[in-house]
């Protein structure tokens, strides 16, 4: 675990603002590790992995929210989990090439945001949100996202590097807390914020440099990590869900059902035994029936 790592959150007292700052180091360089992404794509991915654990920071919630952004363009997914013991992972889907071109023209047309939260134990709990993408980067999709879906103005400042991902979350609070008028002085400070400086500087300089004539209540850091909870037990459950027979059809063609991960890479091997005792019976004696 690289000490960098780590999630900042503070309060205003003078201002009705709350915020975060996140640095992701090892687990990013983790996500990079696993796969070949273009350099277009490690930015959008970089900036939505910094942004998922700044939206989580402040949830009272048991269980994970996973930011999506499905296109029609070159970019056809981009996916990041944070959970609420602030481990994170990330994976994306593209088609070709992709280009140094803006977001907008990657994801192309009728493209939408999808924000899930997911409890860890009551999945019929999950809660879904789905927007138009609006705004030509993934902190603006963001802002425009909580405007319109929770009526809640927020200040997003994202910047993705090789070796960091890194954000500022500034969210205003309800009225009394606070001088009303301090919200748009502190989002107007925040955005003065450089990318270069979210990458190299640490949560402290950052604060000084922006806000130090500001009341500021800065909690205890708290670590993130990289982690994927994907497992065979989950695959094996996957696939009892497709049904023995698209199993069996699979088996008879390949030998072996074969699942990689996209998020880590792990390959899962089922050969007919492993199947066979899956479903409790010959899937591949049945699928060959019923072929004939």
């Amino acid at each position: 675990m690289n000490h960098h790592d780590k999630l900042q959150r503070f309060l205003f007292d003078g201002a009705p603002a709350r915020g975060a700052l996140v640095r992701l180091d090892g687990a990013w360089q983790q996500v990079l590790a696993r796969r070949a992404y273009p350099q277009a794509l490690k930015t959008v991915l970089g900036e939505m992995m910094a942004a998922s654990v700044l939206m989580a920071a402040n949830l009272k919630f048991d269980g994970s929210l996973i930011l999506q952004i499905h296109g029609t363009g070159a970019l056809k997914l981009a996916v990041v989990e944070c959970n609420n013991d602030r481990t994170v992972r990330a994976t994306a889907k593209w088609d070709g090439e992709l280009d140094d071109k803006p977001l907008a023209e990657l994801l192309g047309e009728g493209g939408k945001f999808v924000l899930t939260l997911e409890p860890r134990l009551d999945k019929n709990q999950t809660w879904q949100g789905i927007v138009a993408l609006e705004g030509d980067s993934v902190a603006r999709m963001l802002e425009n996202y909580m405007l319109r879906s929770e009526q809640l103005d927020t200040a997003l400042i994202l910047a993705s590097g090789g070796n960091t991902a890194a954000g500022m979350l500034l969210q205003r609070l309800p009225e009394g807390h606070g001088e009303a008028e301090g919200w748009d002085r502190v989002q107007m400070l925040g955005r003065t914020l450089k990318a270069e400086e979210l990458l190299e500087l640490g949560a402290e300089d950052i604060l000084h440099r922006l806000f130090h004539e500001e009341q500021v209540r800065v909690f205890e850091q708290e670590t993130v990590s990289f982690n994927c909870n994907c497992s065979r037990e989950r695959v094996s459950n996957m696939l009892t869900m497709l049904g023995g027979q698209e199993v069996g059809d699979v088996l008879l063609e390949q030998g072996s059902v074969e699942i990689v991960c996209d998020y880590c890479n792990q390959r899962y091997v089922f050969d007919e035994e492993d199947v066979n005792q899956l479903f409790d019976y010959d899937v591949v004696a049945a699928a060959r029936e019923a072929r004939h």
